[in-house]
C-alpha cells in the first residue's frame, strides 16, 4: 500500500509504517516531502523545577554564574520546589550555560609586537622557588631557581634576564606579586618604590595582569608547569642545592630555546636575534640588589661581614667598597661593579681567592741579609751557602759565625769551586762545622758516593722435593 495513502487513511506515521512494513520514520519523511503537513510540535513538558526556574536564573546572574547548586537548593526548597536535588543540579547547569552563553568575555588571542613584552612569574616545586620570564613574541624561556621570592630576589633574577637577552624589553608584565606591590587603588596597582626605582634604571615599564585572571599570562603560567614536569621532576631537584638546580636550568633553557616552539614553528634562538636590535640597552652600571654594608679594604685586601674575612682585589686597598648578600653569596662592589664575590663562611673563617692576590700563595721564603765579610763571602757562593747557613742555624750551631769566618778563608786556600763542592757534600750528611768542611776537603775527590737502597732482589729458585718431619720420628711403640 502506499505510504502517503495509508497515512492519510490512519492519521499516524507508525500506524501508516505498521500498514506498509516500513519505518515510521521512513513514512514521515515521505509526507513531509509531499507537504501534506508540518512537523508536529511537541508540547511543553512541565517539570517540578519549573516553580523555581526564575530564581535560580536570578541568582545566577547575580553571582556571574559562580554559585553552586548545593547552595541553591535550601534556597529553592524554601521557594517551593518539591523534587530531588539530582533534577534540581540539571536546572542550574543549564541556567549557567544559558547564561555564559549571553555574557561571553569574547576572549581574542594575544598579538605581540618583536622586542615589547617580557612576562614574569614565580612557582615553587619540591622547595625550590621557580622564577620564569618569557619574551612573548620569540617565546625565549629563561628559568632560575631561588631560595625565596622577595622583592631583592625577583629583581636580581630580573637582571639576569636581561643579561640573558643583551638588552631590556619595552614593558615587564608581572602578577600582582607582593613583593612589587606596594598597593592598589581603583584596581590601579601601584609599584613600590624599589621597583620603581629598578625600572627607571634599567628603562623599562612595569605592568600588572589583572586580579584573579589566570588567562592573561597564560604564556608564563605555561612555562611554570613546564619547567615543573619537565625539569624538576626528572632532574630530582630538592631544595638546598641551588647551584646545581640553576646549572640544569641553564642547561634545560639552552636546550628548549633551540628547539622549534610548537605554536609559532620557529625556533626561540632564532626569533631573538631578530627582535634584539628593538630591546634597549643595558645600563653601563648594575644596580645593588638588598641591604649594602659599607666596609674599607684593609692591608690585606680582605673586609670583615659576620666576623669572617674575604679578599678582594689587591688594587681595592684603602678603598670603601659596599657588601651585599644574596642568597648564600657576598659580593663586594664599587661604584656598582661586582669586583668580588665569595660563598658565605662561618664566623672566623676566611674566603681567599688567589686570583686577587696576582697568583697561588707562595711559601714563605726568608733569605738570609749577610753583614758581615764572612756572611756575604759564604752568600756569594750561590744557593749552597745560603742553604748551609739555612740548614747550620735549624741544627741549632750556635757559633755559626766563628764557623763562618774559617769557611771564608778555606776559599782563599781551595777556591770556590771545591768549596762549593765540600759545602754539598756537608749538607749532605747534615755535617755543619768548619772542621768537617775542611776534612772533606782534604779527602778530595775519592771520597765514597752511597746510593739508595735498590729494589729488593727477587731469585726464582728450582722446587726439590720434600719430606714430612713425620718421616724422621721414632717409633718407640715397634718392637726389637
Amino acid at each position: 500500500m502506499d505510504m502517503i495513502a495509508a497515512y492519510n487513511d490512519v492519521g499516524s506515521y507508525r500506524g501508516a509504517a505498521a500498514i506498509c512494513g516500513v519505518d515510521h520514520k521512513t513514512v514521515k519523511r515521505a509526507v513531509l516531502a509531499k507537504g501534506l503537513q508540518d512537523i508536529p510540535t511537541r508540547s511543553a513538558r512541565h517539570h517540578n523545577f519549573d516553580v523555581v526556574a526564575d530564581v535560580v536564573a536570578k541568582r545566577i546572574a547575580n553571582t556571574s554564574a559562580r554559585i553552586s547548586a548545593k547552595r541553591l537548593l535550601p534556597v529553592a526548597r524554601a521557594a517551593g520546589y518539591p523534587g530531588s536535588a539530582r533534577n534540581f543540579r540539571r536546572l542550574v547547569a543549564k541556567a549557567k550555560r544559558a547564561w555564559r552563553a549571553d555574557n561571553h568575555r569574547g576572549r581574542r588571542p594575544g598579538v605581540w609586537a618583536p622586542g615589547e613584552v617580557l612576562v614574569i612569574d614565580w612557582g615553587v616545586e619540591a622547595g625550590l622557588h621557580i622564577f620564569c620570564a618569557v619574551m612573548a613574541f620569540s617565546r625565549w624561556r629563561f628559568v632560575r631557581f631561588a631560595g625565596d621570592e622577595r622583592a631583592a630576589t625577583t629583581m636580581e633574577m630580573l637582571a639576569r634576564c636581561f643579561e640573558a637577552l643583551g638588552g631590556v624589553p619595552k614593558v615587564v608584565l608581572a602578577d600582582r606579586m607582593g613583593c612589587l606591590k606596594g598597593g592598589v587603588v581603583a584596581n590601579i596597582v601601584v609599584p613600590t618604590p624599589a621597583y620603581v626605582r629598578f625600572a627607571s634604571h634599567y628603562g623599562f615599564r612595569p605592568d600588572f595582569c589583572e586580579a584573579a585572571d589566570p588567562e592573561s599570562k597564560g604564556i608564563v603560567e605555561a612555562l611554570v608547569g613546564y619547567a615543573k614536569s619537565d625539569l624538576v621532576v626528572p632532574e630530582g631537584l630538592v631544595g638546598g642545592d641551588l647551584s646545581r638546580a640553576n646549572e640544569a636550568a641553564g642547561t634545560w633553557c639552552a636546550e628548549v630555546n633551540g628547539r622549534q616552539h610548537s605554536d609559532t614553528c620557529a625556533v626561540p634562538d632564532v626569533r631573538l636575534e631578530a627582535e634584539r636590535p628593538l630591546l634597549g640597552a643595558l645600563p653601563s652600571l648594575r644596580p645593588s640588589f638588598g641591604r649594602a654594608f659599607a666596609r674599607k679594604v684593609d692591608k690585606l685586601s680582605c673586609v670583615r661581614f659576620g666576623s669572617a674575612r674575604y679578599s678582594v682585589p689587591t688594587k681595592f686597598i684603602g678603598r670603601n667598597v659596599e657588601l651585599q648578600v644574596v642568597g648564600n653569596e657576598v659580593r663586594a662592589l664599587h661604584f656598582g661593579e661586582v669586583v668580588a664575590a665569595h660563598e658565605l663562611v662561618a664566623p672566623g673563617e676566611a674566603s681567599i681567592k688567589d686570583e686577587h692576590y696576582g697568583g697561588p700563595r707562595r711559601p714563605p721564603r726568608r733569605a738570609p741579609h749577610p753583614r758581615t765579610a764572612a756572611e756575604r763571602a759564604i752568600c756569594a757562593l750561590g744557593e749552597v751557602g745560603e742553604a748551609f747557613i739555612k740548614a747550620a742555624a735549624a741544627a741549632g750551631v750556635t757559633k755559626l759565625g766563628a764557623e763562618l769566618e774559617e769557611l771564608a778563608a778555606l776559599e782563599a786556600a781551595h777556591g770556590a769551586d771545591a768549596l762549593v763542592g765540600a759545602l754539598s757534600r756537608a749538607l749532605e750528611f747534615s755535617r755543619y762545622k768548619a772542621s768537617d768542611v775542611r776534612s772533606i776537603l782534604a779527602a778530595g775527590k775519592g771520597l765514597p758516593r752511597p746510593s739508595g737502597r735498590g729494589e729488593a732482589l727477587v731469585l726464582d729458585l728450582p722446587k726439590v722435593p720434600t719430606r714430612s718431619l713425620a718421616d724422621y720420628a721414632t717409633d718407640n711403640g715397634r718392637a726389637s
